[in-house]
């Protein structure tokens, strides 16, 4: 039988993987100054019409996915000059996401030492408190709210010299339907890679933005309204408390799905869209007329002026942001900054547009102080924050989790793993 592989993790660069809707995107990084990051590569490959293997944030044919995620693992390790890429951290998320409070209690008895071991159990007691009760729910991610070292209160991750004989840990617990973890794992099991470890995709976000503009946005109060491709979710946080994470079924492709309704391929949907489109008409600042080829089917030329375009994209934003403008009622007073991420937010006077349905300040989230000031412009685009965002807290993870092994799997696991899946797949 072969033996299985181990190597230690942080001789490794960093990976970070975006299981996207529209694409799947893995980023390697090193860190070269304290949260301060290089790039050493992207790799990405968009999902294919008729070929789709992720839908709203979850894996529907596993078996697919795995072969991505070891094609682009395998492309990306060549192109940064590794033999091997044999792990990934990840950030997940998805339509059926929700968030619970849990926590844990250990007396030690004695004032000691509070041990990373000693906390990694505590999480997994509370994960283990909501699955074993729920069997159809997975815990997603686990996100520290606030610790109590003796009675006394504090935000912070309890570092090695803290001493206490009462702990108390409190967390926001993501929680989703089983299956997303269940086809996750299987996909990474299919490429033979190993997922390092897992994070919700807002606490990336959150994480990275409060690394820029510093940890009082989250004190203050702050929301995300992260705009992706088939799903947007909208997330408040303030003080150690997610507020509301709120996902709706809906995002970027649904306004290009309504341009190509009036006769035009997806394709040339989307290239108007982005080229061309504009949230409001209010936005624009002139008028232009538009002569598009339209479908095969249909034949001639679509016309449509920036204004009717507008106009049309308007529309089908009020129908995207209704939930997202009631959970924001919910919470105005109690928040300062709303945050614009995702690929969708690159849609011209989206901010604009925002911020005339609100009094709260509303501004692009950004990335940029966490990369070398040589990083090329197209990664400081909105569509990589999550990436970078996964790559600041699997650093944190490693500083965290010294010495520790990654074991790839065996090739009988493997095999056993892809027949399952063949078989999943097809049923």
């Amino acid at each position: 039988m072969a033996r299985k592989q181990t190597r230690k993790a942080d001789s490794l660069p960093l990976v970070a993987m975006d299981l996207g809707s529209d694409s799947v995107r893995a980023l390697a990084a090193r860190r070269i100054a304290p949260d301060l990051f290089q790039i050493l590569g992207v790799e990405e490959r968009p999902q294919k019409q008729g070929n789709v293997c992720i839908e709203q944030g979850i894996i529907t044919q596993s078996s697919n996915a795995g072969y991505v995620i070891a094609e682009i693992l395998k492309l990306l390790a060549n192109r940064i000059g590794e033999v091997e890429l044999p792990m990934a951290f990840i950030t997940v998320g998805g339509q059926s996401m929700q968030i619970a409070a849990v926590h844990s209690r250990r007396d030690q008895a004695r004032k000691k030492e509070i041990s990373q071991e000693l906390l990694d159990e505590m999480e997994r007691e509370c994960k283990q408190k909501i699955e074993l009760h729920n069997p159809d729910v997975a815990v997603l991610g686990l996100v520290p709210s606030f610790f109590k070292l003796d009675g006394v209160e504090q935000d912070e991750v309890p570092s090695p010299e803290q001493r206490a004989a009462l702990v108390e840990a409190h967390y926001t617990a993501f929680c989703g339907r089983k299956v997303m973890d269940t086809q996750l794992q299987k996909s990474f099991s299919q490429a033979g890679r190993v997922i390092e470890h897992s994070f919700v995709r807002p606490e990336a976000l959150l994480s990275t933005f409060a690394t820029c503009d510093g940890n009082h946005v989250l004190l203050n109060g702050c929301a995300v309204l992260d705009f992706g491709a088939q799903t947007t979710t909208f997330t408040a946080y303030k003080g150690g408390q997610y507020l509301i994470n709120k996902v709706i079924p809906k995002g970027g492709y649904h306004i290009t799905r309504m341009l190509e309704q009036q006769g035009l391929d997806f394709a040339t949907a989307e290239v108007l869209k982005k080229r061309f489109g504009c949230a409001s008409p209010k936005c624009l600042e002139k008028v232009v007329r538009l002569r598009i080829p339209a479908s095969p089917e249909l034949g001639g030329d679509f016309v449509i002026s920036t204004q009717e375009l507008a106009e049309a994209i308007e529309l089908k934003l009020q129908e995207i942001l209704t939930p997202v403008w009631e959970e924001l009622k919910k919470v105005e007073n109690r928040i300062s900054t709303l945050y614009l991420t995702g690929g969708g937010s690159m849609l011209q006077g989206l901010a604009e547009y925002i911020q005339s349905q609100t009094a709260v300040k509303v501004q692009y989230g950004a990335h940029n102080l966490l990369l070398h000031r040589d990083t090329e412009d197209k990664y400081l685009s909105p569509q990589y924050t999550s990436l970078i965002g996964t790559i600041l807290l699997g650093q944190d993870f490693r500083d965290s989790h010294k010495d520790q092994l990654v074991q790839k799997p065996g090739f009988f696991e493997k095999m056993k793993e892809s027949t399952l899946d063949m078989f999943i797949d097809q049923q």
